[in-house]
């Protein structure tokens, strides 16, 4: 694995690692699962925990590896897909260290022509997500089954000439691991719904979300939006992209950060190259867009 890939995960707030751990944070502070306490004395600051009582103490990946009892690359692995990092090792190799073949587009193509949804793809998106369905078929969200009967949605990434350049895919079992994986090959996991650009008027305002989910509640919302992968994945190629469009059609730019450390971190990359990057805060109880847009389909933010 590249360092900078377990910087990523690194960087992840260890906090927030902890809640999705069904560890109940208050006040920065827990009780330590590594001896019996009584008196919250683990306490969290950015990436890094520490208790004060039995002197544990580390980052996020070692939080993981010793709460879950996992090895380093299996933590790894657990932190990539619960906070849908994606992870340049985990796409282009095995752990065996066999190379993948390249990323071949004309191998997939037709499955997005004609989208199939089984049922738990239809349960997730429609009664789950309550996506409008023309969002779900400009998207050409289609599903498939791997051996074992496992559902899966096939999320394809398009650039902006329409061409297929990259499909991820979603466990549809909740609580699965993993939750996402990369179809052979991988190929180019960038900036998503790249197509909507052209689409855009002078002037009119562009949202950048957080994740595909956030993309197509912004988009069943009514407004057109892209998105990043991940808040720990912004490349040079998306930031001179979005730097480009900016200063040639005068588009205005809106977000709506996840309430965490990795999503306010995102917006203020963004806004270096964005200036005009505008923020728009989520209630507290909305963690990430999609959680918003449940409660509030067809909000007014503008």
């Amino acid at each position: 694995m590249e360092r900078y890939d377990i910087e990523k995960l690194r960087s992840l707030s260890c906090e927030s690692v902890a809640q999705r751990l069904g560890i109940t944070v208050q006040r920065h502070k827990a009780l330590c699962p590594f001896h019996d306490d009584h008196t919250p004395s683990l306490t969290f600051k950015g990436s890094k925990f520490k208790c004060w009582s039995c002197g544990e103490s580390g980052d996020s990946i070692s939080f993981v590896m010793k709460v879950l009892g996992k090895d380093f690359l299996d933590a790894c692995r657990w932190l990539a897909d619960e906070h849908n990092v994606i992870v340049t090792s985990f796409k282009v190799q095995e752990v065996s260290g066999v190379q993948e073949k390249p990323f071949d587009a004309s191998r997939y193509e037709r499955f997005f022509e004609r989208p199939f949804l089984n049922e738990e793809a239809r349960k997730f998106l429609f009664e789950e997500r309550r996506l409008d369905e023309r969002v779900v078929r400009w998207c050409r969200l289609t599903s498939w089954r791997d051996r074992s009967g496992t559902p899966w949605l096939q999320i394809p990434y398009f650039n902006r000439e329409g061409k297929l350049v990259g499909i991820q895919n979603r466990n549809l079992v909740r609580g699965a691991t993993p939750r996402f994986r990369f179809t052979q090959g991988g190929g180019s996991i960038s900036l998503y719904n790249q197509p909507v650009l052209n689409l855009l008027r002078p002037g009119e305002p562009l949202f950048i979300t957080e994740g595909c989910s956030d993309c197509w509640a912004m988009l069943s919302a009514g407004h057109k939006a892209i998105a990043i992968p991940s808040a720990t994945l912004l490349t040079q190629k998306d930031v001179e992209l979005l730097e480009t469009w900016n200063l040639k059609h005068e588009t205005t730019f809106h977000m709506f950060p996840d309430r965490d450390a990795p999503g306010e971190r995102l917006f203020l990359q963004l806004q270096k190259v964005l200036p005009s990057l505008v923020h728009h805060q989520l209630p507290p109880d909305c963690k990430d867009f999609s959680e918003y847009y449940l409660k509030n389909p067809s909000f007014g933010c503008l």
